[in-house]
């Protein structure tokens, strides 16, 4: 396994990372304790969760706690404060939840859930219209110096927010944030535009979630057939989501995906982690798994090296 720095933090991350949105919504204790068993085993040492994860009141976070047990100072654990509860043309936001009450709370409440005394890394879920981003940040700072989180993060967030996030740090003395973590995958590219260069501007690590769109570039979605029984995208939270990924567009990405994969010897899933994973700024890809095998897969994908000659033709094919 390899094992990166975070922006400009000392978290030293594996390359594949373990997200936890499914513990408590599409396995419970058992299976995420064999799914995380089989992490350790294969050298991932980066699990990413969320208070909202499973339902408002952390269950996800609490599975995470469980399930490490004594293992907790091995690994890095992330999690992120904030409901969604605002939707706007430009994105999710969650108001009020970046004021001095609502992370004092929430953070005590994560920690309890988790089991541990401090957080490696607790991000902003989603931007506050309604806090100053002075306030959070001072916040954030104050709990740093406490101790009871080592590092702060943002996500979801535009270019002219990550780039006012290092501004009020820098201006204001305090703490900075050390990584953006946003959706990038194959077949939704639109961090590079404005997102991504922002963050290495900043010297924020960029932590890419949906790397696999919800299944999507797993292979296990064909053209012209049944959506498989079970997936991320017939079941559950994500199933509204299956339009914003299968359409006209990506099944062409996805084709075009396979084969090139094919021809390497390699899986599409193997490529979208791959790519992700050779551009600069990117630390960890941050993917789920419901089964220990799952796991092996995402992980057997952060071993492609790509060639400077592949990642041109991946950016080709998937334009």
């Amino acid at each position: 396994m390899e094992y990166r720095n975070i922006g400009n933090s000392d978290l030293q991350v594996s390359v594949v990372g373990l997200g936890c949105n499914n513990f408590g919504m599409r396995i419970g204790v058992d299976g995420a304790q064999a799914v995380v068993d089989k992490a350790i085993e294969l050298g991932v040492n980066f699990f990413d969760t969320a208070e909202m994860y499973a339902g408002e009141h952390g269950p996800s976070e609490e599975i995470l706690g469980t399930v490490l047990g004594d293992r907790r100072n091995d690994v890095v654990v992330a999690t992120k404060f904030g409901m969604p509860t605002q939707m706007t043309a430009t994105g999710i936001n969650s108001p009020g939840s970046g004021s001095r009450e609502y992370i004092t709370n929430a953070l005590n409440n994560s920690l309890q859930r988790l089991g541990t005394d401090y957080i490696d890394l607790y991000m902003v879920h989603f931007p506050d219209p309604d806090t100053p981003a002075e306030e959070t940040a001072g916040v954030l700072n104050d709990f740093v110096k406490e101790g009871k989180i080592r590092y702060a993060g943002i996500s979801n967030v535009s270019a002219d927010q990550t780039r006012e996030a290092l501004q009020v740090t820098e201006s204001n003395g305090l703490a900075s944030y050390v990584s953006v973590e946003n959706e990038w995958s194959l077949v939704d590219r639109a961090i590079e535009a404005e997102v991504a260069p922002a963050a290495r501007e900043c010297g924020y690590g960029i932590l890419p979630y949906f790397p696999l769109a919800g299944g999507f570039l797993t292979g296990k979605y064909r053209q012209g057939e049944d959506m498989p029984a079970g997936g991320r995208l017939t079941e559950g939270a994500l199933a509204g989501l299956a339009g914003k990924y299968i359409n006209d567009r990506n099944w062409e990405i996805l084709h075009a995906a396979e084969k090139y994969a094919g021809d390497q010897g390699h899986s599409v899933l193997d490529l979208a982690i791959a790519w992700l994973l050779s551009r600069d700024g990117v630390p960890s890809v941050i993917s789920g798994a419901t089964r220990p095998d799952q796991l092996e897969s995402n992980v057997a994908a952060g071993g492609w090296s790509l060639t400077n000659d592949d990642v041109a033709a991946i950016d080709a094919l998937a334009s």
